[in-house]
């Protein structure tokens, strides 16, 4: 890989700032951002997403957000296609680029590739295909909880897909698609995290919650449901949505949403700091500093080595 510009990989849980980092960093080195983030994919889901002011996106180029309408499905296979189609673009054009954002599974499959697994299985498909979802997701949740988290119960090709690995391979899809022992790394890259204590997180966390919510969060939420009606099912997952949809709905108050969005922000970030902790090589930064403070801690760690 010589020659090759390295990427700087900023990770993080949800709320720990990464963002506002970034952004002083390209601004520092003349780089220009690649978001790693499941949701911020969408157009018109902002808000929610906690997605770059157009302001912020003014101030350099930011790459893999407002691609595809909510309701469109984007898989991780069709994000590490166009990142690697920006990688190299950025390579050519001798721009160092900084990817931040907070979907691990993107991170982990961009950087050492995406986990195939076991051929289908054509009978086992047909029997699993027969029980009806509920039963599906009732048997992953008891098999492979980390996987139920992320897949919903109506969808059922994932569903099946990850109930046939279990099957046939005797492990949850989950841990395999978290695996690193592949010695394989698809792009070079200087790995920074930032990490928090876990009450001021939680604070912060909140905090962002109430501004959100300040900024219009509703009000989006309910110009997707008018323009866009159902969301695909990956866009379904994004946090805070389906509890706003619920009071939308009429079927919980204002005020039991925004702490369900809340407690689920809380969760997600749990999930995120555990996956991150299987990351090797990260240089952790305490994440309280300054957003300046911070991009200056990893310039200097790039000037020395």
């Amino acid at each position: 890989m010589a020659g090759v510009i390295p990427l700087i990989a900023l990770i993080g849980a949800t709320a720990s700032g990464k963002s506002a980092v970034a952004l002083e960093l390209a601004q520092r080195l003349g780089g220009e951002l690649l978001s790693v983030d499941s949701m911020q994919v969408y157009r018109g889901m902002d808000i929610g997403t906690a997605k770059p002011s157009r302001s912020e996106q003014a101030l350099v180029r930011h790459h893999m957000i407002d691609l595809v309408e909510p309701t469109e499905t984007f898989t991780v296979s069709r994000f590490v296609q166009q990142a690697d189609a920006i990688i190299a673009d950025a390579s050519t054009r001798a721009v160092r680029l900084i990817a931040a954002g907070g979907t691990p599974l993107y991170y982990k499959s961009l950087f050492h590739g995406l986990f195939d697994g076991p051929a289908a299985d054509s009978a086992l498909r047909r029997r699993l295909t027969e029980l009806g979802n509920d039963a599906l997701y009732a048997r992953l949740s008891e098999v492979d909880p980390a996987a139920a988290v992320r897949i919903h119960r109506n969808d059922t090709k994932r569903l099946i897909r990850a109930l046939e690995v279990y099957e046939l391979t005797g492990q949850p899809i989950s841990a395999l698609q978290t695996d690193w022992a592949s010695p394989s790394v698809r792009h070079e890259a200087r790995w920074f995290g930032l990490y928090w204590d876990k009450d001021q997180l939680n604070r912060r966390i909140n905090a962002r919650v109430r501004q959100m919510m300040a900024d219009g969060w509703l009000e989006e939420a309910r110009a997707l449901l008018q323009h866009s009606g159902q969301l695909s099912q990956t866009a379904a997952m994004a946090t805070g949505y389906h509890e706003l949809f619920e009071h939308i709905a009429g079927r919980i108050s204002f005020d039991e949403a925004v702490e369900q969005i809340k407690i689920a922000t809380r969760q997600l970030a749990k999930r995120q700091i555990k996956w991150f902790r299987r990351f090797e090589q990260v240089t952790w930064l305490d994440g309280s500093d300054s957003a300046p403070a911070l991009a200056e801690q990893i310039v200097h760690c790039l000037a020395s080595g």
